[in-house]
């Protein structure tokens, strides 16, 4: 690891204006620690927002729930109001990583560092959720533009999301047997006008599976599902699943979701 300058912040304002292009935010630090000891990445300033208030808690309100981006996953996970309101999203949060994992990183650390195979992007593409940073506010689909890259800018910092809430919805994740990242992860959520489905693991970036919709839009059944096949030319192929095997799980997880929708 090499040497960087340390600043404890309590406010959005402090954090925002010590930001630099050589600088970065630490919150769970469960990917950024591991990266910067690996020399994989150096900062010259590490900017510690763990004790911003303001970025912390589960609000509510109308047909949205607004989740702080320093609330960790197991917080999601356990909360009555996530569970009544969008039991998937808490399902989802449950099934990342291990305890301590969940015990320290974040929602607005997990979507910010948008590894192609995370969780919570396709909860924010699925729910319809818009991200809230500092400055301003981003679609979701607007927000996950590569691997490990976002549209956030140099100083930029995510303080919460907000996730609608749909009338049903799902999260099945198949996940590689050691690191319990998705190989491929499908989100389906019915909205009164649409249904969306997201898939993570797959590609490169999180995406919608418009194939996945249409079938659904027409008949919300498992078995609309049944005679679909999915083009492989454009998922990730590896040493865990090939191209051709993700193009089948998208399908039999999304068949899963929809069975398991409530």
């Amino acid at each position: 690891m090499k040497a960087f300058n340390f600043h404890e912040v309590r406010s959005v304002k402090e954090a925002t204006k010590l930001a630099s292009n050589k600088s970065t935010f630490l919150a769970g630090g469960m990917t950024l620690i591991p990266s910067m000891k690996m020399r994989l990445s150096s900062f010259s300033d590490v900017i510690d927002i763990k004790e911003i208030k303001e970025l912390y808690g589960i609000k509510v309100k109308g047909k949205s729930v607004m989740i702080g981006a320093n609330t960790k996953h197991a917080d999601v996970a356990g909360s009555k109001e996530v569970k009544k309101a969008i039991h998937s999203l808490a399902g989802l949060a449950e099934g990342i990583g291990d305890p301590q994992v969940r015990n320290c990183g974040t929602l607005g650390g997990s979507i910010s560092n948008n590894d192609p195979t995370a969780c919570y992007p396709s909860a924010c593409i699925a729910l319809d959720a818009v991200v809230h940073t500092s400055k301003r506010k981003v679609n979701a689909e607007n927000f996950f533009t590569g691997m490990f890259e976002t549209s956030l800018k140099k100083g930029e910092l995510v303080t919460a999301v907000e996730f609608q809430i749909p009338e049903k919805s799902c999260y099945i994740k198949f996940p590689n047997p050691a690191s319990r990242y998705a190989m491929v992860g499908v989100y389906v959520a019915k909205f009164k006008k649409e249904v969306r489905c997201a898939v993570t693991g797959a590609q490169s970036v999180v995406y919608r599976c418009k194939e996945v919709e249409k079938a659904l839009n027409n008949n919300f059944l498992e078995n609309s599902l049944d005679s679909l096949i999915l083009k492989s030319s454009n998922l990730n192929s590896d040493i865990h699943a090939s191209a051709e095997y993700r193009a089948s799980l998208i399908v039999s997880c999304a068949k899963k979701a929809v069975a398991n929708c409530k």
